[in-house]
């Protein structure tokens, strides 16, 4: 991944983030540490896109697992606790 310390944006403005997200998403440096992501617009509609899809396939397959009687119900916390336990 790219990078780019902060000063630098402070110094060259965004052309100096637009020059860099030609090649890709763009690490923010602040006090020596990454501190921000920068990305284009296209590439966070990717990545929402990618988390939607993968939430989509989460509730599926738990769809799946109570469907298949693949799922333990229990009436406490406690009850849950203890079953934790026990396959430890």
């Amino acid at each position: 991944m790219n990078s780019i310390p902060a000063q630098e944006i402070k110094r060259r403005g965004l052309k100096a983030v637009d020059d860099l997200l030609e090649k890709g998403d763009v690490h923010v440096i602040r006090n020596n540490r990454p501190e921000y992501v920068v990305l284009t617009e296209a590439r966070y509609q990717e990545l929402v896109a990618e988390a939607h899809e993968a939430y989509l396939a989460r509730v599926r397959t738990s769809l799946e697992d109570v469907k298949e009687g693949r799922v333990q119900k229990f009436a406490t916390a406690d009850a849950l606790l203890r079953a934790l336990d026990a396959e430890e």
